[in-house]
C-alpha cells in the first residue's frame, strides 16, 4: 500500500500537472470504483482544480465550488499520467480522469477492488475520512508519547493505525521499527521515555529520508515504480537476506496478507518471534534465538 512519502510524491506531482487546469471528463470503467452518489459524478466536469493535498494515505483533488476528489489507493491502486489520449491499460484501469493537460489513469492490480474513489461537497463532509491519526513530522515529543501510550498496543500495531498515527502502513513500519531497534510487539505501555524518543526519531528521520529519495527517483518525471518493496530498504520484505546492520538474516511474522520483517539481534535481544503457523507446525523445533539457525 503507498504510505506517507509515496502520497507525498504522487501529491507534488499531481500538483504541478493539474492544479489550475480544468477536469473536462471522468471515464469510470468499473463500477465498484464509486463510492458515492451524490454528488453525481458529472457536477465535477469542466471545474478548475485548486488544489491537491493528502489526508492520512488519501489523495484529495480539490476543485472549484468547494468539491472534492478522494483517491484510496489500498494495497494495489496505482496512479499513471498520460499527455496523449489513448486506450486505458487494460483490465487494471478503473478511471481516466481527463484533465486539460492530460489523463490521470487509476489502476488496481489483482482482482480484489478495494481502491475507491469518493466525490464529496464541503469540508465537513471531506472531514470524515480523516481517522485522527497524529502526523509524525509535525508533532513534538509530548504530542507523539500522548499519543502513542493512549492505548496499550503492540508497537507495529500502534504505527499501522492510523486513528494513532497518519500516514504509515507495513513497509515503513518496518522500517522505523529497524532503525529505533525497537521489537515490533513491544508494548506502548512498557516503553521507556528514552525509547519513545528513539521511536520518534527514527519515524521522523525514515519518512523524511525516505521522501527525499523518491523525489529524487522521480525527478520531473510522474512517479511510475510505487511499491512497498525496495532494494534499499533495511529489512521490509527481505527476508532471509542479511540486516544491514549487523548481518543476520532477517526474520519475519506472517498474518493474512501482511507480514512483519524485523532482525532478531538489532531489534528483539537475538529472540526469534512466533510465526503463528510455522512455530504451531515446528513446534520444539522452532528455533528460539538467532544463533540456532547457525
Amino acid at each position: 500500500m503507498p504510505e506517507l512519502p509515496d502520497i507525498v510524491v504522487y501529491i507534488e506531482a499531481l500538483d504541478a500537472r493539474i492544479v489550475g487546469q480544468r477536469l473536462e471528463r471522468v471515464k469510470l470503467l468499473n463500477p465498484f470504483l464509486l463510492r458515492t452518489a451524490d454528488p453525481p459524478m458529472s457536477a465535477v466536469e469542466g471545474r478548475r482544480v485548486i488544489g491537491v493535498r493528502r489526508i492520512g494515505k488519501r489523495i484529495v483533488i480539490a476543485l472549484e465550488g468547494d468539491m472534492f476528489l478522494v483517491l484510496h489507493l489500498m494495497v494495489a491502486g496505482r496512479l499513471r499520467w498520460s499527455l496523449a489520449p489513448g486506450k486505458a491499460p487494460g483490465r487494471i484501469a478503473l478511471a481516466v480522469l481527463e484533465f486539460s493537460s492530460g489523463s490521470l489513469v487509476f489502476t488496481e492490480a489483482g482482482t480484489k477492488r478495494r481502491a475507491s474513489l469518493h466525490l464529496v461537497q464541503g469540508e465537513q463532509a471531506l472531514r470524515r475520512f480523516d481517522s485522527g491519526g497524529l502526523e509524525v513530522l509535525e508533532a513534538d515529543l509530548a504530542a507523539f508519547s500522548t499519543r502513542l501510550r493512549a492505548e496499550n498496543h503492540t508497537l507495529k500495531r500502534a504505527l499501522t493505525d492510523p486513528h494513532v498515527f497518519s500516514g504509515i502502513g507495513n513497509a515503513y513500519s518496518d522500517e522505523i521499527l529497524h532503525r529505533a531497534r525497537l521489537s515490533p510487539v513491544a508494548l506502548t505501555s512498557q516503553l521507556t521515555q528514552e525509547e519513545v524518543a528513539r521511536l520518534r526519531q527514527a519515524a521522523r528521520a525514515v519518512l523524511t529520508e525516505w521522501t527525499h529519495r523518491l523525489k529524487q527517483e522521480a525527478g520531473d518525471t510522474f512517479p511510475e515504480k510505487v511499491t512497498a518493496f525496495r532494494e534499499a530498504m533495511a529489512v521490509h520484505g527481505r527476508h532471509g537476506q542479511p540486516c544491514p546492520v549487523c548481518g543476520a538474516p532477517v526474520q519475519r511474522i506472517v498474518y493474512a496478507d501482511n507480514e512483519t520483517n524485523y532482525c532478531a539481534r538489532c531489534q528483539t535481544g537475538g529472540r526469534i518471534l512466533a510465526d503463528r503457523a510455522l512455530s504451531r507446525l515446528l513446534k520444539k523445533s522452532w528455533p528460539r534465538n538467532i544463533d540456532e539457525l547457525g
